[in-house]
């Protein structure tokens, strides 16, 4: 029976052990990693403004609920809360237990898109998160909504460098990383906040994308396949063949012996001409003009 209850409560002391390290696990990915595209899309940087009493800014010309605070932009959208190091994201999805408290604190009357349940709610007064994500998270972000304001933190600087990007500029995660690291010098204050920016700093760099081949269909699938061509050599400017001069000779050899014959055969082909027509005519020794003037008859 002893060894039984002390198996029972090495158990238990496991299981203790392994609850705690959940939750502190649980916090140190609180904040993912920036991967998520939201309603949000804006076309350059905002014009931000300081809350006042607050280390917030806000941006009152973004259609939403658009925050910034040690040094990362902060957007409660479709009732989730999201952040980005930049102001046009990508963003990382926030688990509502490590929303920084002054984020949680930011008046109502600062939510320019707020969403249906806060009506009735002092705009003065941080919203009711405790009534809206339930006992436990009460339970566990305690004391949220107590705060001297005299002990406030000082603003985070604004990035405005990234005012220089934009549309068609507007970097990729790696750049991102690359030019917050050396033109924001800036160390967040909340634990969760840091977590994040190390997780993001020591993330690998994307892959570059394979480009593939397209795949064509149809019968323009594949060009038909061609016979390759054959190149022949030419002979140098000025040279000619040799068979192209055998055959020149041969036919100025047979032109001359023509030439030599015309003379002697001339007299014989007149004597046929005036006795009624040779080989050239038509005539013969059997035909003559008496038997072309037969057929007349």
């Amino acid at each position: 029976m002893r060894r039984l209850r002390y198996g029972f409560i090495v158990l238990g002391l496991v299981f203790c052990l392994a609850t705690s390290a959940t939750a502190s696990v649980s916090v140190g990915i609180g904040i993912g990693l920036p991967n998520v595209s939201i309603g949000i899309n804006l076309g350059g940087y905002p014009d931000l403004r300081p809350i006042p009493g607050y280390p917030v800014y806000y941006a009152p010309n973004v259609y939403g609920n658009y925050f910034f605070y040690d040094g990362m932009y902060w957007v409660f959208w479709n009732d989730a809360w999201y952040a980005s190091s930049w102001y046009n994201g990508p963003w990382a999805l926030v688990d509502p237990y490590v929303v920084p408290v002054y984020i949680l604190r930011v008046p109502v009357r600062y939510y320019r898109e707020p969403p249906p349940y806060f009506r009735g709610w002092g705009p003065d007064r941080p919203p009711r998160w405790g009534q809206h994500w339930g006992r436990g998270w009460e339970d566990r972000r305690h004391g949220w909504d107590r705060w001297d304001r005299s002990r406030a933190p000082r603003r985070a600087p604004l990035p405005t460098y990234q005012r220089s990007y934009s549309g068609d500029r507007y970097p990729g995660v790696d750049q991102q990383r690359r030019l917050n690291r050396e033109s924001y010098r800036y160390e967040p204050r909340n634990p969760a906040v840091r977590q994040h920016m190390r997780a993001v700093e020591q993330r690998p760099a994307a892959p570059a994308p394979r480009q593939e081949r397209p795949v064509m269909r149809g019968p323009a699938a594949a060009p038909p396949a061609q016979a390759p061509m054959r190149m022949e050599q030419r002979p140098p400017q000025g040279v000619e063949p040799r068979h192209e001069q055998r055959m020149e000779q041969r036919h100025e050899q047979r032109m001359e012996r023509q030439e030599q014959r015309m003379p002697e055969r001339m007299p014989e082909r007149m004597d046929r001409m005036e006795r009624g027509g040779g080989g050239e005519r038509g005539g013969g020794p059997g035909r003559g003009p008496d038997r072309d003037e037969g057929r007349g008859r």
